[in-house]
């Protein structure tokens, strides 16, 4: 499979003879520290109809760590994150495809810990739960233990060093909006701006009205247009490794391979001693 499947492919391969392992990672970015408003709740969401055999998955449980120094999604501890995957029953020779309620953030945080930590076979459900033209089902599914054993890749992972570093000798693309980019506004984290030399790429601009991908070529020519050749080495960080994972989806759909600094702003800019850079400017 590819890098993103659509309903009707997803339909086609759960009705044969060898369906995918379907992951269920509802989420949603809580401005809780902002407005005071309460946490999404993605279990609930999921308990009131998920796709048939879907075994839901916390982002914020399984697919990080405990907010920190790390910033607000952290990498997990990987024994606990191949625990949880084959709990889920991920194995190494059978495809999974994850989604979530439609944005695509939390289903491509996902996509990338399987992919990163060396699982072949991983798509995105284009357009999540709201291109699902099937029934839902509320039956929580008791899946076999998978043998999903996390290898972690020696490339794909970014620092903060090596995200400073890529901003001055590569391409570091910045997926969170244009405001909290130039520093004009910044709901969650200490400070605005960004890491200087990296460039303003919002993810948002990566899908179309229906929250669906753009066709591989039109993201060719976004990404071109932002300086990306064959011979560029990118990365892409956000505010905490979240959105960001979703325009490195959005680079693998174009065909190009791309790193996520998973501390992203969140950790970048809890250290005073670190650089910030404002305004539309890269430096």
């Amino acid at each position: 499979m590819n890098a993103i499947i659509s309903a009707s492919e997803l339909a086609s391969h759960l009705a044969g003879a060898h369906p995918p392992v379907l992951l269920d990672v509802r989420w949603q970015l809580s401005m809780a520290k902002a407005t005071g408003e309460p946490s999404f709740d993605g279990r609930a969401e999921y308990a009131a109809g998920h796709i048939p055999g879907a075994v839901f998955v916390d982002l914020d449980r399984e697919l990080a760590a405990t907010p920190g120094p790390g910033g607000r999604h952290p990498l997990p501890d990987l024994v606990e994150f191949g625990a949880a995957m084959r709990r889920a029953g991920v194995s190494a020779g059978t495809p999974v495809v994850v989604y979530d309620g439609g944005q695509g953030w939390a289903a491509a945080r996902a996509w990338w810990m399987l992919r990163w930590t060396g699982h072949p076979n991983v798509s995105v459900l284009d357009g999540g739960l709201t291109s699902w033209q099937g029934e839902l089902s509320t039956e929580v599914p008791e899946p076999a233990e998978g043998d999903f054993q996390p290898a972690p890749a020696a490339a794909g992972l970014l620092d903060a060093e090596g995200a400073a570093a890529l901003a001055r000798s590569g391409v570091l693309l910045d997926a969170r909006a244009g405001e909290r980019y130039r520093g004009e506004v910044e709901p969650i984290d200490r400070v605005g701006g960004h890491i200087p030399g990296a460039l303003s790429a919002p993810t948002t601009d990566n899908v179309g009205s229906d929250g669906r991908f753009l066709p591989a070529e039109e993201l060719a020519a976004r990404f071109k247009a932002l300086g990306v050749s064959d011979a560029s080495t990118v990365g892409v960080y956000c505010g905490s490794g979240v959105s960001g994972a979703h325009e490195v989806l959005a680079l693998a759909v174009a065909g190009i391979p791309a790193a996520l600094y998973v501390g992203s702003w969140s950790e970048w800019s809890s250290d005073p001693s670190r650089p910030v850079a404002v305004g539309p400017d890269p430096q």
